[in-house]
């Protein structure tokens, strides 16, 4: 069992004295309040439920870090659905509507008055049971950010994030991969004001800009693993309960008996992994196959592997001209490949390499945020995927989802001299 709070360090590893960061979420210990910590990185502030929607804040919570170097101390009580938010040379604007509910900044609305700020965030839940922070690039790659968690027995994990220059080179390939294919990659490069990359849109933050730009991406590899399953048997390790299920191309469905029939997926479908066939409902099952089934998919790994997730290798991930390219490029442009670039991005064999680039303990010390990333070869190697397999009675928290035995949210849907005192 964890303690009721834990300490967080920020670090100013950027060149920017402007910087802020801000912690929101869902109180657990008060019926999943919302909250925000206040500017003082202890104090929690729970706003009420306003008459309008929009209605600002009445507590400051933007934590002003210092200069860069510098490290700011925030402890926090147990919260799910957090997320540490930073802005640099800017602020965030957070608003409330009735409920309460927190409005929080929006990649893909151009109205949205954060919309041109350099801003980023990091994922965790805090519960009794452990601390779980992921670097997310669910919706959009921005600023670089490392994790490093030390737990209790002084063990620590660490993700090293973008390497340097990260953010460009994703640019980069993805305007690459549509001089290559021509599909639209390139409209999910998003400029700043002064020309340079502010961010990269993932394909379904995209697709919200840019309506059906990925609409029919998808449909010949769909048809090419329909035609395949309809001859021979697709089989799915659920790492659950269920064990292995079996299934085959029936009546134009992928039938797996007990563990669901499954759709035609549409590239919305398979960019959200939560529409059409991936949509979940109360089958145990079908809940541990539905990660497995969209991780392949995003991965274009069901033509040549018919034996989820087993066996898979990270070598053998998105080689198929059509694949989700903007993960194949966040993980390419990230320390040791890790990064959650869509939302079941932590399925993994049971031996296999972890690319999720999360961090996890059951009693954990300190938890290190560093903003502005850390250069290749600082942080620890690669880890082997911890199993602890999704059971039927393991119930997540309001507003998550059990993934591959981790919590992961469902809204899920820069300095030389610092880093030499700041990265090991």
């Amino acid at each position: 069992m964890t303690k009721p709070t834990t300490d967080i360090a920020l670090k100013n590893n950027t060149q920017s004295s402007n910087v802020r960061a801000y912690i929101t979420g869902l109180d657990i210990n008060r019926n999943n309040r919302v909250l925000l910590m206040q500017s003082d990185g202890k104090t929690v502030y729970h706003p009420d439920s306003p008459s309008k929607p929009q209605a600002a804040l009445t507590a400051n919570c933007a934590i002003a870090l210092g200069p860069p170097g510098s490290t700011t101390k925030v402890t926090i009580p147990q919260i799910a659905g957090g997320r540490i938010w930073f802005a640099v040379d800017g602020e965030l604007k957070f608003t409330v509507n009735p409920g309460p509910a927190l409005v929080e900044p929006a990649v893909n609305n151009v109205a949205d008055p954060n919309y041109n700020t350099n801003w980023g965030f990091c994922e965790f839940t805090y519960n009794k049971d452990q601390l779980f922070v992921n670097i997310s690039y669910v919706d959009f790659v921005s600023l670089p950010i490392a994790l490093e968690l030390k737990n209790e027995q002084g063990k620590v994990q660490s993700v090293g994030g973008l390497n340097q220059g990260g953010l460009d080179a994703i640019c980069k390939g993805l305007e690459a991969q549509h001089a290559k294919d021509g599909k639209g990659w390139d409209k999910l490069v998003i400029k700043g004001p002064n020309g340079k990359n502010l961010r990269a849109l993932s394909p379904n933050a995209g697709d919200v800009i840019s309506p059906g730009l990925f609409k029919n991406y998808y449909q010949p590899y769909v048809d090419q693993v329909w035609d395949k399953y309809t001859k021979e048997e697709l089989t799915i390790n659920t790492q659950a309960a269920a064990g292995n299920v079996k299934g085959k191309v029936v009546n134009g469905q992928l039938d797996f008996g007990d563990a669901g029939v499954y759709a035609k997926p549409t590239a919305q479908d398979i960019f959200t992994c939560s529409t059409g066939p991936f949509a979940t409902d109360q089958n145990q099952a079908k809940l541990a196959v539905i990660p497995r089934l969209a991780a392949a998919f995003n991965r274009s790994t069901l033509l040549t592997n018919s034996n989820q997730p087993l066996g898979e290798k990270v070598d053998n991930y998105y080689k198929n001209n059509i694949t989700n390219h903007y993960s194949r490029v966040v993980h390419e442009n990230n320390q040791n490949a890790r990064g959650y670039a869509f939302p079941y991005d932590d399925v993994a064999p049971g031996d296999g390499q972890d690319q999720a680039g999360t961090v996890f303990d059951g009693a954990p010390q300190l938890l290190t945020v560093t903003l502005g990333g850390c250069p290749p070869g600082t942080t620890a190697p690669p880890t082997k995927q911890k199993q602890n397999p999704p059971l039927a009675e393991d119930k997540p928290a309001d507003g998550e989802k059990k993934t591959n035995g981790l919590w992961e949210k469902t809204k899920g849907t820069m300095g030389k001299v610092s880093q030499k005192l700041l990265c090991k």
